[in-house]
């Protein structure tokens, strides 16, 4: 059965090497894209799985129907589903309409975004297999997202990202970091939704060392920050997968422009 919506076809191919990225085409891929999820959150990251998801070992929701699957390929792996080697999954505003919304409003209230007549794209569901985890696959991932951005004339980017663990004191440091640090502006600030709320603001003494929280955040969302993320108040522990959720904003001329300047090496740079 194709599952790929018309409005989502059109994306270029980028190749690099045995390397590509692309847009999902067909059943097939977006199975092996959620393959490669199930085996990262649920089973190097310790997610909960229900008896279905056990029994299909996919990460699949209602949402992935409507969704885009950016996907990278390596043209040599004969031993992984497709070749795909790591997934983005992107949610624009009329995925969401088919779905009563966008996955992120389950943990944060997104008015600000929603009001202000922004081309929104939700970004989640970001994984790479652990053979290639490397400056370049991450790279490709990076350069096809530029690409949809451009293509569909993207404004505002956002998602949750998340910490792993779901204990806010062992992380404590890296929430008050992005809090204090990169708190979006009022007009573009998501909010942890009231009964799901974890204040951010958690240290900040003289025995807080702002560098070495910034070393420890996870790769991506030192990605997001690099090329001009924000956060939205508040964290949300996510008990099913085993993570503490932050709300990332990135406005897209900022990240063309920042993108271009810490991203767009040549791919035989990327260490």
């Amino acid at each position: 059965m194709n599952m790929i919506a018309p409005r989502h076809l059109g994306l270029d191919v980028i190749r690099a090497g045995n390397f590509s990225v692309r847009l999902a085409l067909t059943a097939a891929e977006i199975d092996a894209a959620q393959a490669l999820r199930y085996a990262i959150f649920y089973e190097e990251m310790g997610a909960s799985a229900d008896a279905a998801t056990r029994s299909v070992r996919r990460d699949r929701d209602r949402y992935d129907l409507f969704a885009a699957h950016l996907v990278v390929i390596d043209e040599t792996a004969a031993d992984l589903p497709c070749g795909i080697v790591a997934t983005y999954r992107l949610i624009d505003g009329a995925a969401a309409a088919c779905t009563g919304g966008f996955y992120s409003a389950g943990e944060f209230d997104l008015e600000p975004l929603l009001a202000g007549g922004h081309r929104l794209l939700e970004l989640g569901r970001s994984c790479v297999h652990p053979r290639y985890r490397s400056g370049t696959v991450m790279q490709m991932l990076w350069r096809g997202l530029a690409e949809y951005v451009h293509l569909h004339g993207i404004d505002i980017l956002f998602g949750c990202a998340s910490l792993p663990g779901i204990d806010p004191e062992r992380i404590g440091d890296q929430l008050a970091y992005l809090h204090h640090t990169h708190l979006a502006p009022e007009a573009l600030r998501p909010m942890a939704l009231p009964d799901r709320f974890v204040a951010m603001q958690r240290t900040g003494g003289a025995d807080f060392d702002a560098r070495r929280a910034f070393i420890s955040l996870p790769p991506l969302i030192k990605g997001y920050l690099r090329i001009g993320g924000w956060v939205g108040d508040g964290a949300v522990i996510d008990t099913q997968f085993n993570t503490t959720d932050v709300a990332i904003v990135l406005r897209t001329e900022l990240v063309t422009r920042r993108y271009l300047r810490h991203y767009n090496r040549p791919l035989s740079d990327a260490a």
